[in-house]
């Protein structure tokens, strides 16, 4: 059974806005607000759409920040294992433009750093983002062969 995009229950159907980036929009809204029911089911939405069957992701950039927004609200639901999960595998996805997932992985930083400082995994994830940055400096990556876009 084929389910809505979420943009369409909750009202906002536009003729210039096609559903997927909707929701991949209104998730960040969500996110920034602190609406994290709404945020995180929006999210699971992006990924549901970006990811084909198979498993291949059609959307690998907006994938990777639904994945720092389910981070994000479960750090703020008081799960960091979850939260640093997330996290982690926003940050393997392949990139074609760098700063946003910078920018988010940074708000996951704050949420983290807040919230469980002192925990060791938290610290171990916190110590590795600025070797992140410099590797983002380098430019968006490619596979051997791949052209840009």
């Amino acid at each position: 059974m084929a389910t809505a995009p979420v943009s369409t229950v909750i009202g906002r159907k536009s003729p210039w806005l096609p559903p997927a980036k909707f929701d991949f929009y209104a998730m960040d809204c969500h996110r920034v607000t602190g609406a994290d029911k709404l945020a995180r089911t929006l999210a699971e939405e992006v990924l549901r759409a970006g990811t084909a069957v198979d498993g291949t992701e059609r959307s690998p950039m907006r994938n990777a920040e639904a994945r720092i927004t389910l981070g994000v609200t479960a750090a703020r639901a008081g799960d960091p294992e979850q939260a640093l999960a997330r996290g982690e595998r926003a940050l393997e996805a392949e990139r074609r433009s760098v700063p946003s997932p910078r920018m988010l992985g940074r708000e996951l930083a704050v949420e983290l750093r807040r919230r469980y400082g002192a925990e060791p995994a938290v610290r171990e994830h916190l110590a590795r983002l600025p070797a992140l940055d410099a590797t983002a400096e380098q430019g968006p990556q490619r596979t051997p062969g791949s052209t840009p876009r």
